[in-house]
């Protein structure tokens, strides 16, 4: 079984996240050092070794060490890199706000990002058809949209022509994101 990241990188981290910036994790390919009995829940808890992360500082560190390979998640070091489960996202985008065309998501661990061509907002739905919004946060890591959020996106949507059908979905930076086929829509 895989031991915490060691404490210095972890202060390192913690510092750049305190000044707002992110260490530079895509840059970083350590050696597998085996799994961490740490989850992230499809609500944005945290939980290690069963027991939720209290300390939402903890929580912010551990979010900027956050790595994403294929559909596996990994916090990582310049010398380690630790298997982690994620249920749905590793985020939850919990607010946005709407300012000259462009939607800023605020997450659950304090990241902000405005939706655009390169942080794209996707919808999935399931076999029932529930939609499930996602909007890319940073290196391949999404933020699952919150109900509220999703709702509030929903009413400032319009219909475009996308890909040769008309479509539902939202503007952000001149982007549009496709939300659902508009046929789908009731009347």
């Amino acid at each position: 079984m895989a031991v915490m990241p060691d404490a210095k990188v972890l202060e390192e981290a913690a510092r750049a996240a305190s000044k707002g910036g992110l260490p530079p994790v895509d840059k970083w390919d350590p050696p597998f050092c085996g799994d961490l009995d740490m989850q992230i829940r499809r609500d944005g808890t945290w939980f290690y070794e069963g027991t939720p992360i209290g300390r939402p500082k903890m929580v912010r560190l551990f979010s900027t060490i956050l790595k994403r390979e294929g559909d596996d998640y990994f916090l990582v070091t310049p010398v380690e890199k630790v298997g982690i489960k994620v249920e749905d996202a590793p985020f939850v985008a919990i607010d946005f706000t709407e300012d000259d065309g462009a939607l800023t998501f605020t997450t659950n661990v304090g990241d902000r990002v405005t939706a655009d061509s390169d942080h794209p907002i996707r919808v999935v739905r399931d076999e029932d058809g529930e939609p499930s919004p996602y909007v890319e946060v940073r290196r391949g890591l999404e933020a699952l949209i919150d109900r509220k959020s999703f709702y509030r996106l929903v009413d400032i949507g319009e219909v475009r022509d996308h890909d040769g059908a008309e479509w539902f979905g939202v503007v952000s930076s001149g982007t549009f994101f496709p939300i659902a086929p508009a046929r789908d829509l009731p009347d």
